[in-house]
């Protein structure tokens, strides 16, 4: 039984227009592949076809008349971004990411027929359930800082699925436990994780008194609102 950690690393991030999976666009993308000093970053613009908010801009700095003049047209660009990761997978590799059912899951709108065909390490759930007594954000960001890992331009694609890929290596070794999972193994126990993280979250709104919300709890990719799934 081979341990997970022993699978060379690839990871993927999504700028976006904005936050939710089942209406909003790609924007800008990166799939990384690891191995060891060598890291080869494959890198997409995409036109969304739609108005970027002055939101999501601020966030990642893409403009939409940016992406008007520079991207590719979307479907082009997730066609392409999902072909890379199925050769990933195929490499053997895992495929590191950061809240990564956001990824997964718009990907998924826009092509339907996408699957997960190998390891997704998750470091948004393993951090959430190895510390989850730890006080404050959980953003990619905070997370990095937590770990002494450096982050020198949040919100780049490129840039937040290597510190991505630095959490999916950091973390097992500062949770040992982690490194005895075998890849299937790791994917069981995080699709249970993060339903029970997602459970928790609900029960806490609830207790609070806050408005009810969809709250998925399928991972890595996110069951729809009833609305979306009709």
């Amino acid at each position: 039984m081979t341990s997970w950690t022993e699978m060379t690393a690839a990871a993927a991030d999504l700028e976006t227009s904005g936050v939710d999976v089942f209406t909003d666009r790609v924007v800008t993308g990166c799939v990384a592949r690891i191995d060891g000093a060598n890291v080869r970053c494959n890198r997409w613009l995409a036109d969304p076809g739609v108005e970027i908010p002055a939101g999501a801009t601020e966030v990642h700095g893409i403009t939409t008349e940016y992406a008007q003049k520079y991207g590719r047209p979307h479907q082009e660009v997730v066609d392409e971004i999902v072909a890379d990761l199925y050769a990933c997978w195929a490499e053997g590799r895992y495929v590191a990411v950061m809240n990564g059912s956001f990824d997964l899951t718009m990907l998924h709108t826009y092509r339907p027929d996408f699957e997960v065909r190998g390891l997704v390490v998750d470091a948004l759930i393993l951090d959430k359930h190895y510390d989850k007594f730890r006080r404050g954000s959980r953003k990619l960001s905070a997370v990095a800082i937590h770990y002494g890992i450096s982050l020198d331009q949040a919100h780049d694609a490129e840039a937040d699925a290597l510190a991505a890929a630095r959490l999916a290596w950091k973390l097992p070794r500062v949770y040992p436990h982690l490194a005895q999972f075998t890849a299937s193994e790791l994917m069981e126990h995080q699709t249970v994780w993060y339903r029970e993280q997602a459970e928790s979250y609900r029960d806490w709104r609830t207790k609070k008194g806050e408005p009810a919300i969809h709250i998925p709890t399928a991972w890595p990719i996110q069951d729809a609102p009833e609305s979306e799934a009709a």
